[in-house]
């Protein structure tokens, strides 16, 4: 077991899901990778007025959120799981939250036209876990709970595929859980996994209203990789809460049954329950949450509180 260090340079940087680009770095299971991240637009710096976007960004391939990546995984293959163990998450000294720009459902339906876009810009204090900005003139501070937005692997062997929807093999999963402690189990889809990683958020709410979180560059994220010999059809977690199994899909109503059904099987293997048995204790138990609603393909995770059964 090894700990590798990735630093952001040009050549560690992509804004795709693809096995066509040369990977970063080449890892094992049980090794440790810490890294820095890039806001998801690809900025930098002390404060959001005063970031920079210094690396370039290549036609394709870099079109969607500043990840780092891909890193292969020796022995991943395809039908296999990979577990990212997030051991640290510590965000950078600035965030913003952007509303009423992007011409999408929310500006069209609940009518956000009179101010047309604002910019919450968020200071980071990372020692108090804190971030504070200023609206309508008053102070608003919040506890964060940093988490990456964006954790997958490309869902084919051939193909360049975009960061923002989720898929079954992770993405632009946007899940406020997946915070300091959590385990994300993903489905391997190709060979060598190329596992990529960005979009960090220090808070967000579930559903992600105006699109964007607090995004944030990360001053530290450290996980630790494993792979197992187990098959999954779509991602789950083991978070600080509790566990999580995600459905994603353009109708919300299709991503619950895929969150659900991948809480009836969790508990199937963790309690030896048949399905009629876990939907029948699981509802008195289990949490259906929008994950977020923004992304194209919607997000629903189900939660199983840890403790929950004395």
């Amino acid at each position: 077991m090894a700990t590798h260090i990735i630093r952001i340079s040009q050549e560690s940087l992509i804004g795709s899901f693809t096995k066509e680009a040369a990977p970063v770095l080449t890892v094992s299971s049980g090794d440790t990778i810490r890294f820095e991240a890039l806001d998801a637009g690809w900025g930098s710096g002390p404060s959001y007025y005063e970031r920079t976007k210094p690396y370039s960004r290549r036609a394709v391939i870099d079109g969607g959120h500043a990840l780092i990546g891909p890193i292969s995984i020796k022995n991943a293959m395809k039908g296999m799981t990979l577990e990212v163990q997030f051991n640290d998450i510590v965000p950078g000294l600035y965030g913003f939250t952007a509303a009423g720009y992007y011409p999408n459902w929310q500006n069209q339906k609940l009518q956000l036209t009179e101010f047309e876009e604002i910019i919450l810009d968020w200071n980071l204090d990372v020692k108090r876990m804190e971030g504070t900005c200023i609206v309508g003139g008053k102070p608003f501070t919040v506890a964060l709970k940093p988490f990456m937005g964006v954790v997958g692997m490309p869902p084919q062997d051939t193909g360049i595929f975009s960061t923002f929807p989720p898929r079954f093999c992770g993405g632009n999963i946007d899940c406020k859980e997946l915070v300091k402690g959590s385990s994300l189990f993903l489905p391997v889809s190709v060979d060598g996994g190329y596992l990529a990683i960005g979009d960090g958020h220090a808070l967000q709410g579930d559903g992600e209203v105006s699109c964007q979180a607090i995004e944030c560059p990360m001053e530290i994220v450290d996980i630790t990789i494993y792979l197992h010999h187990k098959k999954l059809s779509y991602p789950r977690a083991n978070t600080p809460s509790g566990w999580i199994t995600f459905g994603f899909h353009e109708d919300l109503n299709e991503a619950t049954v895929q969150a659900l059904d991948g809480m009836l099987n969790l508990m199937g293997e963790l309690y030896g329950l048949n399905r009629v048995e876990a939907i029948a204790l699981g509802s008195s138990v289990v949490d259906l949450r929008i994950t977020q609603i923004v992304n194209g393909v919607k997000g629903v995770h189900a939660c199983l509180p840890h403790g929950i059964f004395k």
